[in-house]
């Protein structure tokens, strides 16, 4: 176990330095030039000169990616070129919005997935497992954005339960308003990923059906049911602590697009902004930090499909 987790995190680390050089080098040839956005639109080419000088763009590449990954090592992202804040603390700010909303979106697709995605397979063949099967397949292709708005306009509009937009002004320092304005944001996310998932554990589900050991647990007497849900479920659960993983990075890509259909002052909002304004130090930190935590993710997925699943641990 120890040789298995040293390999991933030396993989883990690894994925990490190359991304940060694709972020730093795929940044540095998009259009758009910060010293001019910052001198103004009266700005002088020498004025943008000495913004150029001032903020270091001047110099080699090189020498610009050494200096940002030297200060990443030492847990400095920088200095937003804009607004003059460093990008740790907005990140820290931001992500008091960001990572509730993902939290929640999960909780949701999970509470979606698990048990629909069992049922529909252990009711395969029957009008409500078909039912629920052809629900999954179609809320799978809906778009988050048409989601978002339909939801909107069943629960904020017509039903008046909850608020259509925005994040209040004090933060968490009123719990039930802050959850009150996730809740729509997040099952936005959550009820399209969880009929991605639920496909998936429904496969899962319906592979297990068919092992030797559910049909050997029926034969001693018990229902097809009964066997699948006593001996099948946990190797179902097994996949999809698999699939987690990508699912969670699905939850990160949704959460961009939510956070500005809702207006939430999330990462994913500031993301999108900070691209506009050309402000490539916020970007590459923001950017470096979500590769970061999808590559996290991925490395504990794998340690606790290894710790739960004795035939991997055999194989070594």
């Amino acid at each position: 176990m120890i040789r298995f987790t040293l390999m991933r995190l030396g993989l883990l680390l690894f994925g990490l330095a190359v991304s940060s050089v694709l972020i730093f080098a795929t940044l540095r040839i998009l259009p758009g030039d910060v010293a001019q956005l910052i001198a103004g639109t009266q700005g002088t080419p020498e004025q943008a000169a000495i913004i150029r000088e001032r903020l270091g763009l001047d110099r080699p590449l090189p020498l610009q990616y050494v200096d940002w990954i030297g200060g990443v090592l030492r847990g400095d992202l920088g200095t937003s070129f804009v607004t003059g804040i460093p990008v740790a603390d907005e990140l820290v700010q931001k992500a008091q919005v960001t990572v509730p909303l993902g939290l929640l979106a999960l909780v949701i697709a999970l509470a979606i997935a698990l048990p629909f995605g069992v049922l529909s397979a252990m009711r395969r063949g029957r009008a409500d497992g078909t039912a629920l099967s052809f629900g999954a397949q179609t809320l799978a292709a809906v778009p988050v954005v048409w989601a978002g708005m339909m939801l909107v306009i069943v629960f904020a509009v017509w039903l008046g339960w909850l608020p259509a937009q925005g994040f209040p002004r004090d933060g968490w320092s009123d719990p039930a308003a802050a959850v009150r304005a996730l809740v729509l944001p997040a099952a936005t996310i959550g009820v399209v990923e969880g009929a991605l998932l639920m496909r998936f554990v429904r496969s899962a589900t319906l592979q297990a059906t068919g092992q030797d050991y559910v049909r050997t647990a029926a034969a001693k007497g018990l229902t097809r049911n009964g066997a699948l849900l006593r001996h099948g479920l946990p190797n179902v659960g097994l996949s999809v602590v698999t699939v987690l993983g990508v699912q969670i990075a699905g939850i990160i890509v949704g959460s961009v697009v939510v956070e500005q259909l809702f207006s939430l002052p999330g990462i994913g909002r500031m993301l999108v902004e900070d691209v506009g304004a050309r402000d490539f130090e916020k970007v590459q930190g923001e950017l470096l930090v979500l590769t970061g935590f999808v590559l996290i993710v991925g490395f504990v997925v794998d340690l606790v499909h290894r710790g739960i699943d004795p035939r991997q641990r055999e194989a070594t």
